[in-house]
């Protein structure tokens, strides 16, 4: 719960320091006295958008401090964030604006000292405060915030059951979705299955199996359209290398051999030269067997035309293949493997729209056995939700009060198959109707103050509740009690007097500093309210929070 709050050169607030304690606690004021401030201070300190106006006029710093009781809740976040906690086992929630040069406004967060981002102070708020709005009433009036606020009423085993019925939701409407395809599409679907098959047929005549398949047969067709040439060239560079037969020029065989006797005779007088004959040797050899080669290589060529014939005819048919379905050969293999996919799809590996059509329903039947379940959950809640609503409302001068809360059949969606409508009738003999029309602003007024009264006592609740304007007329006198699990429970609103309890007033809150030096004196009184004694958060008893 919220302990303790400093603000420090902020709007019109020069010093004021706020100490809290559990139970309900009213600010009141005129219009202008500065209550909204408070309620920006406590925004700003938990992440809230800051500007420059913000800082007291004539000043260049201002500083937030709003310091909580540690719940466990809390206490995981910031072990999960390696945030070391205080000795008085509270979490201190800092924010500090600085107008520098050039009116360029800095804005720093701490937690426990420890700088932090906007994403996280996000995260840290929804375990700390929550802050409600007169305007927040119209979302009384939409069925889905209702059946929202009602689902979670209902707490864990609600929220578990919302998420398999919006699971269930889903399946079903893929399985749905495909059946649709199938149905409304079938006369598309043959024409396209036409295509693919003959594209895939033709493709599959080609037996496209190598990308490069085509650059291969390229070579080969040159090889084979040129064998005269290449006998004769391979036949006289032999003759040159090896074996020239009737020639005027001896083979460079023949040259080398003349060489390595020569060679051996100096090695003789000079065994230095022992090197140079054996790398004259090794070339002898290496030309001997290139000559060898060659003439294998002569003797082996192909010289069918009919080899020659099929592989030009090859080459034309994927060139043509090519042409239809993509260059290089690669992409045209890729397609044909895209369409046999294709195919698949639209043919389901075999399943018809008959067994999509009981597969869906069957899918239909788990998402109803889903909802139904919901339902049951939603019932219990609402028949509790009644009673308490009621109990809550019968103090705000609503003695005589109806609520129901009322579940009507619709068709399965993705949050169930119940529309949740509040209903009620605030005076006797009245029948009850939808609260949504016939509500005045202050019994809407009264209303969310009761639901967030029941939802104090949810253990998903924060430990601070704000409300902004919602008691101007109608005191809580059932909140004075301080709410289960030392909640706070803050309202800011106008000085006023119960209208069925004159003598009703607020507590006053304990305020230390000045709110601001233009601020009005207070005047003196005869009997001045008591303060409350100061909170002690160590003392606080905490709430698990969500």
């Amino acid at each position: 719960m919220l302990c303790l709050l400093r603000i420090e050169n902020f709007a019109l607030i020069d010093r004021l320091e706020l100490d809290w304690r559990s139970g309900l606690m009213v600010l009141t004021g005129e219009t202008g006295a500065g209550k909204s401030i408070i309620l920006d201070a406590l925004d700003l300190a938990l992440g809230g958008k800051a500007n420059g106006r913000m800082i007291r006029s004539g000043g260049d710093r201002s500083q937030i401090e709003a310091t909580f009781s540690i719940t466990p809740a809390i206490q995981q976040w910031l072990n999960t964030q390696e945030i070391d906690l205080l000795d008085d086992d509270t979490v201190v929630c800092s924010r500090e604006l600085i107008m520098g040069k050039n009116a360029a406004l800095r804005s720093r967060c701490r937690v426990n000292g420890v700088v932090m981002n906007q994403r996280l102070m996000t995260e840290l708020r929804q375990y700390l405060v929550e802050i409600t709005a007169q305007g927040q009433t119209v979302e009384l009036m939409i069925p889905e915030r209702q059946r929202t606020l009602l689902d979670s009423y209902g707490g864990t085993k609600s929220q578990k059951q919302l998420a398999q019925v919006t699971d269930s939701y889903r399946i079903y409407l893929d399985a749905k979705r495909l059946v649709d395809q199938r149905r409304t599409s079938e006369q598309e679907r043959l024409q396209r299955l036409d295509l693919i098959k003959y594209q895939l047929q033709e493709l599959s005549e080609a037996a496209l199996m190598e990308p490069d398949e085509l650059d291969q047969l390229k070579n080969d067709g040159d090889r084979l359209s040129h064998v005269v040439e290449l006998q004769q060239l391979s036949y006289q560079t032999n003759q040159l290398l090896y074996q020239n037969d009737g020639g005027e020029n001896p083979a460079a065989a023949d040259l080398l051999g003349d060489a390595e006797n020569l060679l051996k005779e100096m090695v003789e007088y000079d065994p230095q030269l022992d090197s140079l004959l054996d790398m004259v040797r090794n070339a002898l050899t290496e030309i001997v067997e290139a000559g060898h080669q060659l003439s294998t290589y002569g003797d082996n060529l192909d010289t069918d035309p009919e080899h020659l014939a099929q592989i030009e005819e090859r080459i034309r048919q994927l060139k043509q293949i090519c042409r239809k379905y993509g260059s290089p050969l690669a992409e045209a293999i890729a397609y044909r493997d895209k369409l046999q996919a294709e195919l698949d799809e639209l043919t389901d590996g075999g399943q018809s729209i008959e067994e999509l059509e009981q597969d869906t329903e069957q899918k239909y039947q788990l998402l109803e056995n889903e909802c139904a379940e919901l339902s049951q959950l939603r019932q219990k809640a609402a028949i509790k939700l009644e009673k308490q609503l009621i109990k809550e409302l019968k103090p705000l001068a609503m003695e005589k009060v109806i609520f129901e809360c009322r579940l009507t059949p619709v068709k399965p969606t993705a949050t169930g198959a119940d529309l949740v409508t509040f209903y009620f009738s605030p005076n006797p003999g009245e029948a009850v109707q939808p609260l949504a029309e016939i509500a005045s602003g202050g019994e809407m007024s009264r209303f969310l103050l009761a639901l967030k009264a029941c939802f104090t006592q949810q253990k998903s609740t924060v430990q601070t509740l704000v409300l902004m304007k919602l008691m101007q007329e109608y005191p809580v006198k059932s909140l004075r009690r301080s709410p289960p699990n030392s909640t706070n429970l803050v309202n800011f609103t106008k000085s006023s007097v119960s209208p069925t309890n004159p003598s009703w007033q607020p507590w006053p809150m304990p305020i230390t500093g000045s709110p601001s030096k233009s601020s009005n004196k207070k005047k003196k009184t005869k009997n001045p309210a008591p303060s409350l004694p100061s909170s002690n958060c160590k003392n606080t008893r905490p709430v698990a929070t969500n």
